[in-house]
């Protein structure tokens, strides 16, 4: 099943856009909080975004850049400002298509399905994790934090992808380390330590402080 993020802050067009592709088979979702868009991208993970151009706090553009930061999901703009200058900013931006309003619902539907089987014949979307502002990306091994990517080494990646599968409870050094090496043969405890404290450097160098905690006796976990 597909699934659509619709960003959109008009809540009867939003309403309507969302009933008319669910009725189609399609999984939707609305942005709630206009604050922290790309949070919920991450979290929803959708197939394909439509979003609206004016929008609280930032724009559309901005949204547009901040996803394009850390996927290469197809957008396809809403706006009523359909002028050449818009539509021109829209794709500079990382739009792969532009929708004016008020448009057809079925032209719409025909347009999304379109998109997503041009963007999927071949191929599947990037997962993502967020946790409080920073999303790892599955796909490539990487996490953004506030316009910050840094690339995960294949340990740091297992790491951090099983600390975050496992938010609000520790794992257990000798469960990080079965998963590390997907074996349940004797591993040197420094060899973890070692790449938890890598880990935690390249944390560091994009803002994120005490994001690993050490629960002695147990293990670690990621900051609640």
């Amino acid at each position: 099943m597909y699934k659509i993020m619709i960003v959109e802050d008009d809540s009867i067009i939003a309403s309507s856009v969302a009933k008319y592709l669910d009725s189609w088979g399609m999984q939707t979702a609305t942005v709630q909080d206009f604050h922290e868009v790309t949070a919920e991208f991450a979290a929803f993970s959708p197939h394909l975004v439509l979003m609206d151009i004016s929008l609280p706090f930032y724009n559309g553009y901005h949204w547009c850049e901040e996803i394009r930061r850390i996927s290469k999901v197809p957008i396809i703009f809403l706006s009523s400002a359909s002028d050449n200058m818009n539509i021109v900013m829209a794709v500079n931006m990382g739009g792969d298509d532009f929708i004016a309003k008020p448009f057809d619902l079925t032209v719409l539907t025909a347009k999304v399905q379109a998109m997503l089987r041009r963007t999927y014949h071949f191929g599947v979307p990037a997962n993502l994790i967020e946790h409080h502002g920073a999303v790892l990306n599955l796909s490539d091994e990487t996490i953004t934090y506030q316009q910050h990517k840094v690339e995960l080494t294949k340990n740091e990646f297992r790491i951090l992808q099983t600390l975050l599968e496992s938010r609000g409870k520790a794992v257990r050094r000798d469960d990080l380390m079965t998963r590390l090496w997907e074996t349940d043969s004797y591993v040197d405890e420094n060899t973890l330590t070692v790449n938890i404290n890598r880990l935690r450097r390249k944390l560091e160098s994009i803002g994120l402080f005490d994001f690993i905690i050490t629960r002695k006796g147990t293990g670690y976990m990621v900051a609640q």
